[in-house]
């Protein structure tokens, strides 16, 4: 059978379930052991002598069993209609909380273990119940056709596991879940079961704002890195229906009206900050259940609404609706806004005039917000500029191609285009931003070294390329450790001019609505140096991120990770270390190798076991190894998921004998790509850059030099025309 998640050995992973199996017509599931039989099986389990009258011990499970739980679920379940091409995620939810409903009966009434659990249930053929009813079509029977350009929603990127790496699909786990009853409420205390320390207790005793510096990044690794998390992951959770931003209000609702999926954070009474503003409670969301592939059944996992490859989604969306949406419809070009054209700039993104209000703090009804390929582009300026960035640099391209190739239509010229976008983002992430993250010895380590010629031949249709729920959930937000107290502006003499507080500038790019600014802030990304990667968190983030105009107060980024790494069912922070082959013990004392004793000592004081350290915490106050701006077992998540990213995607810009595969030339002209020479192309005011962006310039080893020298290399897209340029 087709298997939907790449389980890795580890103590808390699944392990194989040797006595579980398929039998035939009547019977879905055997198990053994005691446990109990539904009244639906009494006649299989009973009557005729173990499973289907052949004797065998244990029990089983029948289709009709499931059915009938399917029937009980529906009961209490309303399920969107399934005969449909588009699903939204609160849709995709309701069939969900439909096969997790399921699980839990069957789980239930037969007393499964654990193992039984996470790897029996999925093994369950559901098209052959009552749930293939509402199974939607996309999960469940879809032919693949191997082309030259990718959908925008992933699918068929494996030929023969058509979701893997597809949008609107489970995260994956590399180690098995931790929930407080098995299957869905989230984790508590390994040592007794108590509740675990509040999320904003951990944030405020173990991540406040000491604001140390990095001494080698530039703030431009966490503009591109935000970047690149967005082309990666973004689960679904509740919308509000006004301005499809998580819930406003879980705190000060009554029960009765409030949102099912609300798991808001206490806030202490004698919290150092939001008692100051009698805030004790903060709103927080669940994230949706997924539906699996084929509506398998299952604990509790959530679901992507990205893709689990590199495609730029950032730039082109990740459903065809939306991305012709954003094109002009004619020369391949993505629509902008010339809102500079008497000062003879570059345009910036066009304005979100559908659902302005969505990931946007509006001052008044005459403001706009961005519009871009991911909804949340407007999340931070900084990021914003990276959109645009990379939009500037796909038009670009378009216009060469419509010289070099006139007789190529709209939408040739916008797929080549795409390709090359793509592409060049493919590269620079891999000789860019991870050598600086995770540093070369982790990068040779992992498989994750690009080649400096010739083809790649990496590809393996084993490797599923689905995000995985700690990748999401905890690793992958070790940038929030690198965020600034202030950004600031530089001018093209690389001098500087003047900052903001990062708080001001959430979900309110309206600086780039002025001329000029644009490449300020793009000169300070590569000149403003980053926060180190510690626990320190600056307070930013921690007290005011999202908040509302005329409030001095905000959410605490930092217990939104706990508390999301815990619904989640992510086992704690040492589990994570056995599975990344490091020491691990039921001492806190272990710790002290890897982490500052100051910073043991805390864990002490609101922990009752080291088993209990939350992973986003742990993870992000590893020091961090030699080379590398992570520690061992962030190091390890991170590098496991690139590697995934890399070798699971079969349009991979490295790789031979594809349909999408370059030519040689080709090929040899995108490794020229690099981040200085996008951001030179790409701006207006920029004279000079050090070669690598998201690292401080150096004379001797990261100089400065002038855009237009030659000594940036540039991809000769004349490689792409369909008849020789002499």
């Amino acid at each position: 059978m087709d298997r939907v998640f790449i389980i890795v050995s580890s103590v808390l992973a699944i392990c194989t379930l040797t006595s579980t199996q398929y039998i035939d017509a009547e019977c879905a599931l055997h198990i053994t052991g005691a446990g109990r039989t539904s009244f639906f099986d009494f006649n299989s389990n009973t009557l005729k002598g173990g499973p289907n009258g052949l004797g065998l011990s244990g029990q089983c499970i029948t289709y009709e069993a499931i059915n009938q739980a399917y029937i009980d679920a529906r009961k209490r379940i309303n399920v969107a209609q399934t005969n449909k091409d588009k699903w939204t995620a609160q849709e995709l939810a309701s069939v969900g909380e439909l096969l997790l409903d399921i699980s839990i009966q069957l789980t239930k009434n037969y007393g499964l273990s654990y193992e039984e659990v996470e790897q029996g249930l999925p093994k369950i053929d559901t098209s052959r119940t009552l749930i293939r009813e509402v199974c939607p079509a996309f999960l469940s029977n879809v032919e693949c056709r191997p082309g030259k350009y990718r959908r925008y929603d992933g699918l068929c990127n494996n030929v023969r596991h058509p979701t893997w790496g597809a949008s609107n699909t489970p995260f994956s786990r590399l180690v098995g879940p931790l929930f407080s009853d098995g299957m869905s409420a989230p984790k508590v205390s390994s040592l007794n079961n108590r509740e675990l320390p509040i999320a904003r207790v951990v944030s405020r005793t173990m991540h406040p704002d000491e604001g140390y510096h990095e001494h080698a990044a530039t703030l431009m690794l966490v503009a591109f890195g935000q970047f690149m998390d967005h082309d990666f992951t973004l689960m679904g959770t509740p919308a509000d229906p006004i301005t499809k931003n998580e819930p406003e209000e879980c705190c000060n609702r009554p029960p009765s009206l409030k949102n099912p999926y609300c798991n808001e954070i206490p806030v202490p009474g004698d919290d150092y900050f939001y008692s100051k503003f009698n805030v004790k409670c903060i709103d927080f969301v669940r994230s949706f259940p997924s539906v699996r592939p084929g509506c398998r059944l299952g604990s509790r996992i959530g679901f992507n609404t990205l893709t689990g490859v590199i495609d730029a989604n950032t730039v082109y969306s990740v459903t065809e609706e939306y991305a012709r949406h954003l094109r002009t419809g004619y020369g391949g070009l993505l629509r902008m806004n010339p809102a500079f054209k008497n000062h003879g700039l570059k345009d910036l993104l066009p304005l979100r005039l559908k659902d302005p209000d969505e990931g946007c703090t509006r001052l008044n009804r005459s403001q706009y917000c961005f519009d871009a390929g991911e909804v949340r582009v407007n999340e931070q300026l900084i990021l914003a500029t990276m959109h645009t960035i990379w939009a500037r640099e796909h038009n670009r391209i378009a216009h060469e191609f419509s010289k070099i190739n006139p007789h190529w239509d709209d939408e040739t010229i916008f797929q080549e285009a795409r390709r090359i976008v793509i592409a060049e983002i493919q590269h620079i992430t891999y000789n860019e931003f991870l050598p600086t993250l995770l540093g070369k010895g982790v990068m040779e380590k992992f498989g994750l070294l690009l080649q400096k010629e010739g083809y790649w031949n990496g590809y393996d249709p084993n490797v599923n390329p689905n995000i995985l729920a700690e990748f999401s959930a905890a690793a992958f937000r070790i940038g929030h450790t690198f965020l600034p107290t202030t950004v600031e502006r530089w001018s093209k003499a690389h001098k500087f001019i003047a900052s903001k507080k990062l708080s001001d500038l959430i979900r309110r790019p309206y600086d780039l609505y002025r001329a000029g600014v644009f490449d300020e802030y793009i000169m300070g990304l590569t000149n403003q140096v980053a926060q180190a990667m510690d626990d320190s968190v600056t307070q930013e983030v921690t007290n005011t991120l999202f908040k509302k105009p005329g409030q001095r107060f905000g959410v605490d980024l930092v217990a939104f990770n706990i508390q999301r790494g815990r619904e989640f069912g992510l086992p704690g922070f040492m589990e994570y270390r056995k599975f990344c082959g490091l020491p691990a013990s039921d001492s806190f004392q272990s710790l002290s190798l890897d982490m500052p004793n100051s910073t043991v000592f805390r864990y002490t004081t609101i922990y009752d076991s080291p088993d209990d350290v939350d992973l986003w915490s742990g993870g992000v106050s590893e020091k961090p190894l030699p080379g590398s701006m992570a520690g061992p077992v962030f190091s390890c998540i991170l590098a496991t998921q690139f590697s995934y990213a890399r070798r699971g995607d079969r349009f991979w810009y490295e790789l031979p004998n594809q349909p999408s595969s370059f030519t040689p030339e080709q090929l040899k002209e995108i490794r020229k790509a690099r981040l200085a020479r996008v951001l030179c192309d790409n701006t207006d005011l920029m004279d000079t850059i050090q070669l690598w962006p998201i690292v401080l310039p150096d004379h001797e080893i990261n100089p400065r030099v002038p855009c237009r020298s030659g000594i940036i290399p540039s991809v000769n897209l004349n490689k792409w025309a369909d008849f020789p340029i002499s």
